[in-house]
């Protein structure tokens, strides 16, 4: 039996990837006798048989490496913790009307049948062969995808750059901060602090940090002490934030890395948030003269009051299907899109590192092979339809240091503001915690 790798479409609200929300309980009659409910949610419940599911999924993740895993009841605490956050931010994606339409959400499916190689029918196929549920997986990417947008609309369309800072951090580059000598592959913990603490509250926070801290330099498993203690939202993955050049890891974190070693743990450090500790995971020496860019055209249909999300959508699938029958792309970009700086070209835009672009378009583009359109899909601008004609590696190591200083800052952005956010949601939300009691 084949078995694919299934990747997330985010990275910020789901705390597990799609696939630990798919198993189901094989006897149903047995699920139905242990259920009840562990947690209600404002107007919404969480049910035991949802929290086992989470858990059941999450253990399996981790067959290879058992000992990573805290104990079961603290286990079980954290997974519920989860759980209860990504169902406030569902609750809010429905009140503020976000909603995934069927298309919409047949590419996505048909994306990730892509990354994986195999046509959608073989996806489904192999899903069915790994015991996942095709429905309850198409629901979970769905809901990804509401996440997603509830991101994009209350975190990233709020953040703004400034050139000082893109600046400041390209005057840098002299001590290799942008240059990138070395990655660090680094894992953290998040001891939280409530948004409006209560006297005491911090104290104890910086108590159970210490604590946590003590553990992690007497060598314990970190990977363990971050699923079982921390509060950041990437804690039932160990705490992992991958590997980041200094320019990406959080400023709490940025002034202690010089030096530091594999294994090595970082002092406790402070932030709105809360108390961090991190530790280097792995690190290696890498070299970046070279830049990945992209030669591609696109149409843009903006929605106003006279042209809704369903009328731009079905003009561009008439587009992409009379430029399949033989018209010219650039006479329908200059004769169609709203982009006034491409449209005059046929739709074309300069050679761009991809980075540059929104998320939803980089994520189109990166995917595209070269001369194909795709499907359209919507920005925060609008409509679009892409083709991409070329891609191409160069040396543009000024004008990619700018970019990506503007690109680094905003994620380092995103990433603050998004924990920020969902203490705050949850520290003003109704949540009524049963798991330890009967009900």
């Amino acid at each position: 039996m084949r078995k694919i790798e299934i990747q997330s479409t985010t990275k910020f609200f789901i705390t597990l990837s799609i696939v630990t929300a798919l198993l189901v309980f094989n006897s149903s009659a047995h699920a139905k006798l242990l259920d009840r409910i562990v947690a209600v949610v404002e107007s919404d419940i969480i049910m035991e048989s949802e929290l086992r599911q989470r858990v059941r999924v999450l253990v399996k993740q981790f067959e290879n490496n058992p000992e990573a895993l805290p104990p079961q009841d603290v286990l079980v605490d954290q997974v519920l913790q989860r759980l209860i956050v990504e169902r406030l931010q569902l609750q809010l994606a429905e009140q503020r009307g976000i909603q995934i339409d069927e298309l919409s959400l047949d590419q996505s499916m048909r994306n990730l049948a892509k990354r994986n190689r195999v046509s959608l029918e073989q996806f489904r196929e192999i899903l069915i062969q790994q015991g996942l549920d095709y429905s309850a997986y198409r629901e979970q990417v769905r809901n990804e995808m509401i996440l997603d947008q509830l991101r994009r609309r209350t975190i990233d369309n709020g953040v703004q750059v400034s050139e000082s800072e893109v600046e400041e951090l390209v005057k840098k580059s002299s001590t290799d901060l942008l240059r990138k000598e070395y990655e660090y592959h680094v894992a953290h913990i998040l001891i939280a602090v409530p948004e409006n603490p209560k006297p005491g509250q911090i104290e104890k926070s910086q108590h159970r940090a210490a604590l946590v801290y003590d553990r992690a330099r007497a060598g314990n498993n970190f990977i363990k002490l971050a699923i079982a203690a921390s509060d950041a939202q990437d804690a039932l993955q160990g705490g992992d934030l991958g590997w980041r050049n200094k320019a990406q890891l959080p400023e709490v974190f940025l002034q202690q890395i010089d030096g530091m070693q594999e294994g090595d743990i970082s002092r406790i450090g402070q932030s709105p948030a809360g108390f961090h500790i991190f530790k280097v995971l792995d690190r290696r020496a890498i070299e970046n003269t070279m830049v990945d860019q992209v030669l591609a055209r696109h149409i843009l249909v903006r929605t106003n009051a006279l042209t809704t999300d369903e009328a731009a959508e079905r003009k561009l699938r008439e587009l992409k299907s009379r430029i399949e029958q033989g018209d010219d792309f650039g006479e329908l970009a200059k004769a169609h899109s709203d982009d006034p700086g491409s449209a005059v070209n046929g739709g074309l835009m300069d050679w761009t590192v991809s980075s540059n672009f929104v998320p939803k378009f980089k994520e189109v583009v990166d995917s595209l092979d070269l001369n194909n359109i795709c499907e359209p899909f919507q920005s925060r601008f609008g409509w679009h339809i892409v083709e991409v004609l070329d891609k191409r590696k160069h040396d543009n190591s000024q004008e990619a240091m700018r970019a990506e200083a503007r690109e680094l800052i905003r994620q380092r952005k995103i990433e603050e503001e998004t924990e920020l956010w969902l203490r705050q949601l949850r520290d003003e939300s109704y949540i009524e915690n049963r798991l330890h009691t009967s009900n």
